[in-house]
């Protein structure tokens, strides 16, 4: 583990990810859990590099909605006195989120989408069993490239800084059988692109990686941290 010395704020991980997660706790940092409701497939961009940081952006603010949600139920004993001047955008929670302005520490909220882009088409989670196997014969001895985004939101103070990083990634032949394998133990079914480099079933046949394994994994290390100590 990479040690980290004591932060001076604290960490909301907005992901489900298990692969963000053991990521962020290599880097040393102690986070709490929350993931976004989003329908993803309704939010369309041509560059994948765009689609990436709004689909980042969408899970922020998802998440942000759920705090102030539970913030505002909590505030329900206590009654409210609406001044007729004031108009429904006024009174309405924005960032910065209820209590997270009081506390001393900032919360830092993070965020981060990724796809697979293969022969310029975005790939995203296999429907089937049938397309992720078409997936990776596709990759077999040819290259994918992914691309992922990570947003840091400072919770006491609004600011939001995220980034996108692309790495490529070049295959020697997959056989067959190591396909089928891939695909009964089901991994693969649930990343996107099908693509799983780390996998001991796919790792031996990975020939090169042009960029950072963990950001293929979902959380780009140097980027997170900069953004980060930016956000503080």
């Amino acid at each position: 583990m990479e040690t980290n010395s004591s932060p001076s704020f604290k960490i909301i991980l907005g992901s489900s990810s298990l692969a963000r997660r053991k990521i962020l706790t290599e880097m040393g940092y102690e986070f709490t859990l929350m993931t976004a409701d989003i329908d993803e497939k309704s939010i369309r961009k041509e560059k994948p590099e765009e689609l990436v940081m709004v689909l980042a952006q969408a899970k922020a603010n998802a998440i942000i909605s759920k705090l102030q949600t539970t913030h505002n139920k909590e505030k329900d004993a206590e009654p409210t006195i609406v001044i007729a001047a004031d108009t429904a955008e006024a009174i309405r929670p924005k960032l910065p989120v209820g209590d997270y302005v009081k506390d001393a520490e900032p919360t830092l909220l993070i965020t981060s989408d990724q796809v697979v882009v293969y022969e310029g088409v975005v790939r995203e989670k296999p429907s089937s069993k049938e397309e992720a196997r078409q997936f990776l014969k596709d990759y077999s001895g040819g290259h994918a490239a992914t691309v992922g985004s990570v947003l840091v939101t400072n919770l006491k103070t609004g600011f939001s800084k995220g980034e996108w990083d692309r790495v490529e990634i070049y295959f020697h032949e997959i056989p067959d059988e190591i396909i089928e394998k891939l695909i009964e133990e089901g991994t693969v079914l649930k990343v996107a692109g099908g693509l799983i480099i780390e996998h001991p079933l796919i790792l031996p046949f990975v020939k090169e990686v042009v960029g950072t394994t963990d950001s293929v994994m979902g959380l780009p290390k140097d980027i997170t941290k900069r953004l980060l100590q930016e956000a503080v």
